[in-house]
Formats: structure tokens, C-alpha cells, sequence
């Protein structure tokens, strides 16, 4: 008979080490801080795909409206084919401030592109039109600090690379929004050096978040845009390593403070999100195996041993139950800031539970993938060459 305690021992080493690496990331990551006196401002283009945003838009809009940026700002607005009142409440919100320009867009997205990487493609087009110098590409559900682009682009500009990802503070309001939207900066905080990755031009070890990114425009323009990741169920990743593969840095820093994102409200709303991609987020089944296989042995093996195991079993589980949490509490507390600390603690202790929702989910995204199910907002994920979009 296998002993369990070399098992045991092994996941709670595992979440020993992630707790580590949570602490060091959390320590040194770089964050979005008021810009230098003194500073040049460069022309700025925020850029806005919205499908069905007609309660979330005008929050964003207000935002965008209050921003303290002594450079040239200007927004552009896409309504993506909304069945709702998108454009109309888009429209009422900007009250005419002339650095705001909303477009409607009725066409379904090409043969082979996904609707997001469209309605982007589509926005930097008419961004060049004012030739910005930093393109910014903002979630609909995205709020925003007054500071907040100001402290983005000057953030960009010091780390010198082409695309930095201020990472917005994850709000949840339901209980399995707690449970899982935690994990999307757990996830990469508890198993990569973030300062080192963010000096590596290595693929593998990018780190971005779609709700906030911020480009040297030009590179933006040197890689092809989002025409090189049209068909990308996670085309915030991808276009980080496209940018990678063509000699251009990228890094994440922590938008806590002055970026937030309610990423999905409720339930349904967060299956059918995370369905949507997280069948990509690992390099496919061979890559989501390995990944399961770890979090299992890191994070649901050791919290079994400690409530049935006996001995050094149950202590080494204990330690590595406690070890998850702590990486947990660092990667809350540098994604939201101080404060909340007995609310995270609280949450991280129900770090299992999540790990065991997550794999589940991620098992779905991948039947969802092999049935052709894939849809996002009414849309079907990529629309197959030679069939018809509209359908």
C-alpha cells in the first residue's frame, strides 16, 4: 500500500512555495502610483468595445469624464451590434464633450475573429485617425480612479514597455464570485516571479488582464494589432506574447486604488464566462491535465489530510492548508490594497472549495469546446470560416 504521507508532504511543500512566492510578488510588484512633476503627457486614446452595456457604459463614461490628464485624451466608444440601449446611453452620458466619439457597428465580426478582437481591431483603426502615442483598451464594466490614466501611461513609460496591465481590483458580490474571481490573481501571484517575468521577453510567462491595457501605440502597430489574435478566446494573453515574440516587453502592475471590475455578475453569468476560456488559458488538454494535477496536489490534497488524516499526516496537511491561505491573503491584499484583511482571510480559508469550483469549471469549458458550444454574448466564440455569423 502507497504511503499517504509523502503525498501529503509533497502538496504541502507545493503550497509552501506558492505561499512564498505570493508574499515576494506582493512585496515587490509595481504598482500605479500619481505621476512625476514634470512628466511630458502623450496623447492617449481610450479605446471601448461595449456589447449590451447599457447599465455599465455611463458609469465608465462618468469616470472617463472626471480624469485629471493634462495630455490630450480622447475616447472612442464602439456599440458592437448592442440589442439594448447601448449607443442611446452611451450618447446621453458623454453630454457632448467633444473628446468623446461613439460609433455603432451593426456588421457581425469577420469569418474567423472573435467579437471582442473585432470590435478592437475596428476601435484602433479609428484611434489612428488622431495618432495617438498610448493606446488604452478598457472593459465596459471597468471603473476608474480620476487618476487613473494618468497613473497608467506615466507607469508604462517608466517601466519602458509596450504594454503594461494595470490589474483592476476583482469586486465580488455573490458567494461564487468570491469563491472564484479571487483565483484569476492567485493564480499567476503564487507560481511566477513577477519582476523577473516582467523583464523576460519569454512567451510563457506573461501575465495580462483585458479589462486594462495600455500600449506604446506604435508597437501596438508593429505586431499587427489584434489582427494577430483574431480568433483568441484570450486575446488580452495572446497579444502580450505576440508582443513578446516580436522583441517587445510586457508587465502587469497592480491597479489597486484606481482601477476595480465587477468581471461577472452571479452564477450564470461567471460559468458561462469562464467556459468561454478557460479551455485556452493552459495550452489545451495536455497543458490544463498538468495544471489540475498540481493545484490538486497543492491545494486539495493537504486540507483532506488534515481533517481525516492522522499524525505528521494531519500536520503536514495543516501546514499546507495554512500555507494556501497565506498565499491567498498576500495575493488579495496586493490586488485590493490594505484593509479588508479579516474579509480575505475569511475567503482564502475557503481556498478548497474554490480550487475544487475552478477544476470543474475548467473540465466544462473543455466540453463546452469539443460540443462547439463556445458562445459569449449571444455570439457564437469564433465564428468557423465559410459559415454564417448571424446565426
Amino acid at each position: 500500500m502507497i504511503s499517504a504521507r509523502p503525498v501529503v508532504s509533497a502538496g504541502a511543500a507545493l503550497a509552501c512555495a506558492s505561499a512564498v512566492m505570493s508574499v515576494a510578488n506582493a512585496a515587490s510588484m509595481p504598482r500605479l502610483r500619481p505621476p512625476r512633476d514634470g512628466s511630458t503627457p502623450e496623447s492617449v486614446v481610450v479605446c471601448v468595445p461595449a456589447r449590451d452595456e447599457e447599465r455599465d457604459l455611463p458609469l465608465l463614461i462618468a469616470d472617463l469624464r472626471a480624469q485629471h490628464y493634462r495630455g490630450r485624451l480622447t475616447v472612442m466608444i464602439l456599440d458592437d451590434g448592442s440589442s439594448d440601449d447601448t449607443a442611446a446611453a452611451a450618447h446621453a452620458a458623454t453630454e457632448g464633450d467633444p473628446r468623446f466619439h461613439v460609433v455603432s457597428e451593426t456588421d457581425p465580426p469577420p469569418d474567423g475573429w472573435t467579437g471582442k478582437a473585432a470590435a478592437c481591431r475596428r476601435l484602433a483603426d479609428l484611434a489612428a485617425a488622431f495618432d495617438p502615442d498610448v493606446l488604452v483598451f478598457l472593459d465596459a464594466d471597468v471603473r476608474l480612479g480620476s487618476g487613473a490614466i494618468a497613473a497608467a501611461v506615466d507607469a508604462r513609460r517608466l517601466l519602458g514597455v509596450a504594454l503594461l496591465c494595470p490589474w483592476p481590483e476583482q469586486l465580488a458580490a455573490t458567494v461564487a464570485e468570491r469563491l472564484v474571481q479571487p483565483l484569476l490573481s492567485f493564480s499567476w501571484m503564487s507560481t511566477l516571479p513577477v519582476r523577473v517575468a516582467d523583464r523576460s521577453l519569454r512567451p510563457s510567462t506573461v501575465v495580462a488582464c483585458g479589462q486594462m491595457m495600455v500600449f506604446d501605440a506604435a508597437a501596438y502597430r508593429d505586431v499587427g494589432g489584434h489582427d494577430s489574435v483574431a480568433s483568441s478566446a484570450t486575446e488580452d494573453l495572446d497579444i502580450a506574447r505576440v508582443l513578446r515574440r516580436g522583441g517587445h516587453r510586457t508587465a502587469v502592475a497592480s491597479g489597486a486604488g484606481y482601477v476595480c471590475c465587477r468581471m461577472y455578475d452571479g452564477w450564470d453569468d461567471l460559468r458561462d464566462g469562464y467556459t468561454r476560456w478557460l479551455w485556452s488559458a493552459f495550452g489545451g488538454r495536455a497543458g490544463t491535465a498538468s495544471i489540475s494535477a498540481a493545484m490538486t496536489l497543492a491545494y486539495l490534497v493537504p486540507p483532506v489530510a488534515a481533517v481525516y488524516g492522522s499524525g505528521s499526516v494531519r500536520r503536514a496537511g495543516l501546514l499546507g492548508y495554512a500555507a494556501a491561505v497565506v498565499a491567498r491573503v498576500a495575493a488579495a491584499r496586493s490586488e485590493s490594497g490594505p484593509g479588508r484583511l479579516t474579509g480575505q482571510v475569511a475567503a482564502a480559508s475557503a481556498h478548497p472549495v474554490s480550487v475544487g469550483l475552478y477544476l470543474w469549471l475548467g473540465v466544462q469549458s473543455h466540453r463546452r469546446r469539443g460540443r462547439g458550444a463556445l458562445t459569449w454574448k449571444s455570439r457564437p466564440l469564433v465564428t468557423p470560416p465559410g459559415s454564417d455569423p448571424s446565426r
